[in-house]
This record gives structure tokens, C-alpha cells and sequence, in this order.
């Protein structure tokens, strides 16, 4: 993949399960409620300095939201960063940049 460019949409893994569990309590405090459901579904990358992840997340009911995560360096040794996000997302809304 070309540094800077966005890759194809995959289906979710077992990583990225676990990087939406990571930010699940980032997203809770920005949106002011918690959330029952949270599953990843599908999500494209993002090389920079660093991953930038866009998730599409399961949210309960037919409801979905785009979350957008950076994974910084290995070196670096930061924690997951929720960098954006965008809620009233539909299971067929295509994961685009933002």
C-alpha cells in the first residue's frame, strides 16, 4: 500500500475488534451515552506516520457510525487515539475518508 493512500474495505477482524474495544470509552465521553453494541464490520487503512484505521461500527439496532483511529508507531508506545468520527451512518453508507 502507498503511504498516504487509502486501502480497499476488508471485513473486520480480530484486530480491529480490538481496536474499536480501545476507543469505545473515547467515543462514550465525546457522545455523552454508552453503547450496548459496539461491533466492527468493516474497515479500511491509512498508512502515515503511523495507521490511520476508518471502522464502521455496529452500534445497536440499524444503527452504525465511522470511527477514525490512529495507531501511532510501535516506538512511539502511545495509546490509540480516536481521531474522528460520524454518526448517523446506515449499514450500506460506503466507509470514505474523513
Amino acid at each position: 500500500m502507498l503511504c498516504g493512500g487509502v486501502s480497499a474495505v476488508r471485513p473486520a477482524t480480530d484486530e480491529t475488534q480490538q481496536i474499536v474495544r480501545e476507543v469505545k470509552s473515547q467515543l462514550e465521553e465525546k457522545e455523552g451515552k454508552t453503547f450496548d453494541v459496539f461491533t466492527a464490520v468493516e474497515f479500511k487503512t491509512q498508512m502515515v506516520a503511523g495507521i490511520n484505521y476508518f471502522i464502521k461500527v455496529h452500534v445497536g439496532n440499524d444503527e452504525f457510525m465511522h470511527l477514525r483511529v490512529f495507531k501511532s508507531l510501535p516506538q512511539e508506545n502511545k495509546p490509540l487515539s480516536l481521531d474522528g468520527y460520524q454518526g448517523s451512518k446506515t449499514k450500506h453508507d460506503e466507509l470514505a475518508y474523513f
